[in-house]
């Protein structure tokens, strides 16, 4: 059993890794909107089968007011926004430097949780804000005309990444105020590793309202009609269900029973070095030493964050 939970970590990174590819796969395939949409009803299905396999009831345990509306509130942040800004930059600059500029989530944490739950932001912490910064900016900035720093991907995709980590990290402490809520106003037994599932139905009932609501105003549900008759789209989205909120979740929840929390975070952040090679094979990106080092300093910068 030694090393358990580590080897538990990487494959959560490699998890981690096949959504964000397959992501981009159907994002470019069915679009955005479809894609996310599909992907909240799949995992509403899975969640229902999942309480009914493990209590008897297709529907998670009820709770408090406040509870449901935390994790409401971090679904809309995390799922709709979040999400949305996640899948529009795979479309324009690719996964694997989407899964770069999510090494921001833990600054966008850190400072959400220091605002609303008056935790303290260490000096060690500023130090691996730093040094992550530092990485993305390697990998994303190059020399323009007349040898100036600039910008070498696209500005929409730069900012709809910005603002998908801004969610993630903003949204995993609106989950952890909610599914505190949640734990203290439960009235029946439950594993203590369900708690995170039955909370997230919540989030993903108001991410399938929230991406219903986006695409009758925009573009009708005429292409999510046809996505469903995709079935390689299909496919897709329930492979980045499974390999996202099942997979992953699960199996991060794991590796921290086996071993230390920041030793399990700081392997399941290697995403953004394991996604290098398989998207240069499947969609061309290319492989530059740029690219390399800065998503090892921003890998570093994610590190310093659980280890220091």
């Amino acid at each position: 059993m030694q090393y358990v939970g580590e080897l538990i970590s990487i494959g959560v990174a490699f998890s981690w890794t096949a959504t964000a590819l397959l992501s981009e796969f159907g994002s470019k395939r069915m679009g955005n909107l479809t894609l996310n949409l599909m992907r909240m009803v799949i995992t509403l299905v899975f969640s229902g089968i999942l309480f009914w396999v493990t209590g008897g009831s297709p529907l998670p345990a009820q709770a408090s007011t406040e509870a449901y509306m935390w994790m409401i509130l971090s679904g809309i942040v995390g799922y709709v926004i979040g999400d949305f800004c996640l899948f529009q930059c795979y479309i324009i600059i690719g996964s694997k430097f989407g899964q770069l500029f999510m090494t921001l989530a833990p600054i966008a944490a850190a400072i959400t949780a220091w605002l609303t739950l008056g935790q303290q932001i260490r000096p060690q912490a500023m130090l691996a804000m730093a040094v992550t910064l530092a990485g993305i900016a390697i990998s994303v900035m190059g020399r323009g005309d007349g040898h100036k720093l600039t910008l070498k991907l696209p500005l929409a995709g730069v900012l709809f990444a910005i603002g998908a980590a801004v969610c993630q990290g903003v949204g995993l402490v609106l989950s952890k105020i909610g599914m505190n809520h949640y734990e203290t106003s439960l009235t029946a037994d439950m594993a203590g590793w369900l708690l995170p599932f039955h909370a997230n139905f919540f989030r993903c009932v108001a991410g399938t309202l929230g991406f219903a609501f986006i695409m009758a105003v925009r573009e009708g549900f005429a292409p999510l009609g046809k996505g469903v008759r995709d079935r390689k789209g299909v496919a897709a989205a329930i492979a980045t269900t499974i390999f996202g909120p099942f997979v992953g979740v699960g199996a991060s929840l794991l590796a921290v029973q086996y071993t230390a929390a920041g030793i399990a975070s700081t392997l399941m952040a290697l995403t953004p070095i394991i996604i290098i090679v398989p998207a240069w094979w499947m969609f061309k990106q290319p492989i530059t030493a740029k690219s390399l080092l800065g998503a090892f300093i921003s890998v570093i910068g994610v590190s310093l964050f659980f280890l220091l």
